[in-house]
């Protein structure tokens, strides 16, 4: 990575200076470079010369002729730098010997093979899925392609909530609630069944009891009701990874909440807590008979009335909470329990934990990540903080949570779909009580039919794969705290920040390449003097430089949305030199040169289409 480099040898530099100055050198120092917006500024540029300024006590301009000659002296920052400028107020400009650097193999410091468990999905198993729970697949799986390609061993798992009251109540719905209607999915029926029995219970509050008695059977197992309800999360799980298969998004593992209560997870789980100061039974106030863990940290207490220092963990009436199945869990994740599932096989390539089957290496992670809506912030931190109380202070800091916004949808989307837009919103929440959403079945054919209808050549790729792609990169590109308003024209659209914008550029220069070949062109694609060059191939050729240090900060900052960014300004720089630069009927030393970007681009673009999840077409 050429920024890492020029960090590396700029850190050497100011230690020197330090030293000569007899300073202490101190890791305060924070040392960045970036891309100058302006190519007259350099390809690189660094302010640390002004941050200097006050311990040193001399003038910005002064420190950075300094460091330039240390650069200098040194190499600089080997023989990648071809000048370096001093500018106003303290700049240090830097530019890149393009030649130099075309020579060269820059390769991403990647990971020796930490194990990662990264969970995402994990939909409640009791109706059909919709756009928000596809947002969550989307990201989850864009990091699981992210963190394998910079090497780390990542596991994926769907943890399926079949003990919670979601599940319940679409079972007491089933058994309660009268309903004909015409469906030819059963999570969509259920969809139904769901919304009704909500609005039963608040004509009938009686209703509510069933609730009770079907998570005490659920939890129970080995009767009627759990019977009922295994089958009916098992039928829609099942429906849940069709779906989600059309996106390209697959699992590893199945972990259901049933097998982790059932099977002892949370038995060994409440005697390692019993042995804390932090975990106790309360014998008065109103939760007398609750298990609850004192938090040390009031961090939440004030945003929420729930949260407060101590949570329950287990309530009076026996019944789990959902956070004390996740404690267990994740201390089965990190492999801090002396105890395992068993696993059967549920579909091709995919397991699922059973009260029944074989031995296998799951779990034992080095890293977890759990991929869950912002929404679920504060379960989340008492998982890590149990984690700490439990003296697994380590594993703590290894427990990162992924949170996103939720998607709602635009005017236009919400009245395609047949939802009452009179109120004149700028957006329409869902809601699965209500009913009110886009399942991901329906989305997905209303997008592929405009994607059908806007598409002159269907020579290519099928509609449907451009549309599942469309809605894929929809959902990422967005910063993961932004609310998504999901619109469908913008997502399908053929220029801009889309989907379809990248794969038909990168369709492009692999036609470029094809009819280059065509021509019978002899001489190799190695570029010779490539200092002096059109604006539109210098802008593309910084851009494409600047792909492995991309790679780096979404890694490490867990951002696919960084990906996103850099490949739609990749496709828009390298659309610019198509449109400004011509290839194939270019001199025959500037072709060579423009064929060899090219294939930059189309490499670097199929990678980045690659982490993403999208299909690197050959034409569209």
């Amino acid at each position: 990575m050429i920024s890492q480099s020029i960090v590396r040898s700029l850190e050497h530099s100011t230690k020197s200076l330090f030293h000569e100055l007899g300073l202490d050198y101190t890791d305060d120092v924070k040392i960045s470079v970036e891309q100058p917006a302006h190519l007259e500024h350099g390809d690189y540029s660094t302010n640390i010369a002004m941050q200097l300024a006050k311990v040193l006590r001399k003038a910005p301009i002064q420190i950075a002729e300094m460091l330039k000659d240390r650069l200098e002296k040194d190499g600089s920052i080997d023989q990648l730098v071809r000048k370096i400028e001093v500018a106003p107020p303290g700049f240090i400009n830097m530019y890149i010997d393009w030649g130099q650097w075309a020579q060269r193999d820059f390769v991403l410091p990647t990971n020796s093979g930490d194990k990662v468990v990264i969970e995402h999905t994990s939909i409640n198993p009791n109706k059909s899925a919709h756009i928000g729970h596809l947002r969550n697949s989307c990201i989850g799986d864009a990091l699981v392609r992210l963190l394998k390609r910079v090497g780390y061993n990542v596991e994926v798992h769907n943890y399926i909530d079949d003990l919670g009251n979601q599940l319940a109540d679409t079972v007491v719905g089933l058994l309660n609630v009268p309903l004909k209607k015409e469906h030819t999915r059963f999570g969509d029926f259920s969809w139904d069944i769901y919304s009704q029995v909500n609005k039963e219970y608040e004509l009938n509050p009686q209703l509510m009891e069933q609730r009770t008695k079907v998570l005490h059977s659920l939890e129970e197992g080995d009767e009627n009701l759990s019977w009922v309800g295994l089958l009916v999360a098992e039928r829609i799980v099942r429906e849940h990874l069709e779906e989600m298969n059309a996106f390209g998004i697959h699992y590893d593992l199945l972990v259901w909440e049933s097998n982790i209560v059932r099977e002892g997870f949370w038995d060994s789980a409440f005697d390692l807590l019993k042995q804390t100061s932090h975990f106790y039974q309360e014998t008065s106030g109103k939760l007398e008979g609750c298990w609850v863990l004192k938090q040390s940290s009031s961090e939440f207490e004030d945003s929420d009335p729930e949260h407060n220092i101590d949570k329950v963990l287990v309530r009076s009436n026996g019944i789990l909470t959902y956070t004390a199945k996740d404690i267990a869990y994740h201390l089965w994740k990190f492999g801090l329990l002396n105890k395992d599932f068993l696993y059967k096989r549920f579909s091709e390539g995919l397991w699922s934990t059973h009260s029944t089957g074989t031995d296998s290496a799951y779990g034992k992670a080095d890293m977890v990540i759990n991929v869950i809506d912002y929404r679920q912030q504060y379960p989340q931190a008492m998982v890590k903080q149990a984690l700490d109380i439990l003296g697994f202070t380590a594993q703590a800091e290894k427990l990162r949570h992924v949170s996103y916004g939720v998607v709602s949808l635009s005017p236009s989307a919400a009245k395609e779909l047949g939802i009452d837009t009179s109120a004149g919103k700028a957006s329409y929440a869902m809601s699965g009580r209500q009913g009110i959403g886009v399942k991901i079945s329906e989305l997905l054919d209303l997008m592929e039919g405009i994607i059908e209808r806007k598409r002159s050549n269907k020579q290519g790729l099928s509609s449907r794969i451009i549309a599942a792609a469309a809605i894929r990169y929809y959902l990422l590109r967005f910063h993961l705290s932004t609310e998504v308003v999901f619109d469908m024209e913008q997502a399908t659209e053929t220029t801009g920040n889309s989907g379809v914008y990248l794969m038909y550029a990168h369709a492009r220069a692999v036609s470029i390449l094809s009819k280059a070949e065509d021509e019978s062109i002899s001489k190799p694609l190695v570029p010779g003097e490539i200092n002096q060059i059109e604006k539109a191939e210098h802008v593309l050729l910084r851009h494409l430089a600047n792909w492995q240090d991309t790679l780096y900060v979404a890694y490490t900052e867990l951002s696919p949305n960084v990906v996103c960014n850099y490949a739609h300004e990749l496709a828009t720089l390298f659309n610019n030199f198509y449109a400004s630069c011509p290839i194939l009927k270019a001199s025959e030393d500037q072709k060579t040169l423009r064929l060899w970007l090219t294939l930059q681009f189309k490499e670097t673009i199929s990678d980045a289409l690659t982490v993403l999840g999208l299909p690197t077409p050959d034409r569209m």
